[in-house]
């Protein structure tokens, strides 16, 4: 597994030549069926006996681990040698008499049918690239980056900001970058997240001591522990005075560039646990509830469809003869469709009406009041329990801070202008100054995700969906209070209704408590990519959103 473990070695599987990557999996191979022998039950037991007869746990000696390992490497590696031969010794492993897992669950995403997203081994060739490169560099293919792959285009710009924040040149060492991503998503009890990078955290030499809780961190880790709370949850409270105690903190103080990064760090994951439940990421095979060793409960099959990981639920899922009647589906059909001519038809006329007219100012600043006023109210009923989620409060303190809408209680939080400050005239350029390129990674990212489009709409073609995609980009930042000037908020109660809206501020503002019941509920004849697409709209804006509260704050403590 990690390479401290000494014998079994995974770094060569990343490399892109097949010659290195052949050697690495003899060694992985050999070193596997080691362990498998000291505690196999009859070192050559035939396959046939050791699937009706009982098999041995692979608890000891960290292999389970291992086989877990193989078994997301046999699913998910884009190279096609390492898939063949991670399968083969699992079942050299399975033929000792040991039983190995099998994955839990259907593909990347629990909102998403398996057979609807990109099977590895089956992409084209740009995807393909994407893939080999985010394999070689994180040594994995996560689920996050099999959803993304709806979107090419944007995925090589996430990937490419991602790779640069933990392990590009920068002002932070590479564990404390780790445990900033870990504090960031552990505010909204993103477990999805938090395994993957306690793992990286520890590979690149991190403390184990830090895992037990943020109070076991050193303490200028400690000190960024309230600007986490309030970027992710109130980033309107940020002032410059939060600022000045980071970077004044005597022996355990922040320099700026320090910071920005560390900022940075801390919005790219707040809005990336947004995504992770936005889009309902399943767990990674290899991680907690990915996996099981437990033999499937359904005992009409043969074991070689055990080690395949096939359960025998998909069929029942997609069984023609299920409990809702043709009928019903038609009429849910028809209203969709409806609703997506609707739409269309409000688009046009929207459009006919701002050639017609325009608002004045004291309108414009009326409706984006009233605008900001409703939000407060768009909440969801839902009772379905949302994604079960391991405790992951050690990570950050204050667990009871978390998202208040800005008018509660009387409280008033003074509109920000965008006019005012906005990231293309202030933020990019700050970040781009104490963190070279970085300014310029996000900028692309941003734009590439606003101007994103396919020109489609559902099963309609040619369509321009700017008007639709600004009104999804300024109600999320309007939810933040951001105003632009000149934009008329009254297209958005045109535009996005109320089942959207729940969908989007649960997504961007308490992301924890999705439920597929909201992803299903909005736009409900639209592709699973546009509403893929639909999500990065709410992880950039959203980014950009806290990335304009703290770089205002540390703007006002530097001038």
């Amino acid at each position: 597994m990690e390479e401290r473990e000494g014998e079994v070695r995974w770094d060569g599987l990343c490399s892109r030549d097949a010659a290195s990557r052949a050697a690495a999996l003899d060694n992985i191979g050999q070193a596997v069926l080691r362990r498998s022998e000291t505690i196999a039950p009859v070192a050559t037991v035939p396959l046939s006996r050791a699937a009706d007869g009982p098999l041995v746990p692979a608890a000891r000696d960290g292999l389970s681990e291992v086989l877990a390992r193989l078994l997301m490497l046999s699913k998910r590696c884009p190279f096609p040698d390492v898939r063949e031969k991670s399968e083969a010794i699992l079942s050299r492993v399975q033929e000792l008499g040991i039983r190995i897992p099998r994955p839990l669950g259907h593909g990347p995403s629990r909102f998403i049918p398996e057979k609807e997203t990109i099977q590895v081994g089956n992409e084209d060739a740009m995807m393909h690239a994407l893939f080999a490169e985010s394999f070689a560099t994180l040594g994995r293919l996560d689920n996050v980056t099999l959803v993304m792959v709806f979107h090419p285009q944007y995925l090589e710009s996430f990937l490419k900001t991602q790779h640069y924040l933990l392990q590009m040149d920068g002002p932070l060492p590479l564990h404390y970058r780790h445990y900033i991503g870990i504090m960031a998503a552990a505010r909204h009890q993103c477990s999805y997240l938090v395994n993957l990078h306690v793992n990286d955290f520890l590979h690149v030499g991190g403390d184990p001591k830090w895992l037990n809780g943020l109070e076991n961190a050193p303490q200028k880790l400690q000190n960024l522990g309230e600007l986490n709370k309030m970027l992710a949850h109130r980033p309107w409270l940020i002032t410059k005075e939060h600022i000045e105690q980071l970077l004044k903190t005597e022996e355990n103080s922040w320099s700026l560039a320090e910071l920005i990064h560390a900022v940075v760090l801390l919005t790219h994951y707040h809005s990336l646990a947004s995504f992770t439940f936005g889009c309902g990421i399943s767990p990674e095979i290899d991680c907690e509830g990915g996996h099981t060793f437990r033999p499937p409960s359904v005992s009409n099959y043969c074991i070689c469809d055990i080690t395949n990981g096939y359960h025998g639920v998909d069929e029942i899922h997609t069984s023609p003869t299920g409990s809702i009647p043709v009928s019903i589906c038609l009429i849910k059909s028809t209203e969709s469709v409806c609703e997506v001519e609707a739409l269309m038809e409000k688009m046009k006329q929207l459009q006919e009406c701002r050639d017609e007219e325009e608002a004045s100012q004291e309108e414009m600043a009326t409706r984006f009041e009233r605008e900001k006023r409703e939000s407060m109210f768009v909440c969801s009923s839902e009772d379905e329990e949302s994604a079960p989620t391991r405790d992951v409060s050690r990570h950050f303190e204050d667990t009871s801070y978390g998202y208040k809408d800005f008018s509660r209680h009387g409280m008033h939080v003074p509109t920000f202008r965008v006019q005012d400050y906005s990231w293309e005239d202030h933020g990019y350029s700050l970040v781009n100054r104490l963190y070279p390129d970085v300014g310029q990674l996000l900028d692309e990212k941003f734009h590439i995700a606003y101007n994103l489009t396919y020109n489609t709409m559902a099963m309609h073609k040619d369509v321009d969906t700017s008007m639709l995609r600004r009104a999804i980009w300024n109600y999320i930042h309007c939810m933040f209070g951001i105003r632009y000037d000149d934009y008329d908020y009254g297209e958005i109660n045109q535009l996005l209704d109320r089942s959207f809206k729940v969908y989007i501020k649960t997504v961007v503002c308490t992301p924890e408590k999705t439920t597929k019941r909201m992803y299903d509920s909005f736009w409900r004849q639209f592709e699973h990519s546009e509403k893929v697409h639909v999500n990065l709209l709410l992880v950039e804006a959203r980014m950009q959103a806290e990335l304009l509260y703290a770089l205002r704050a540390i703007t006002r403590y530097m001038t």
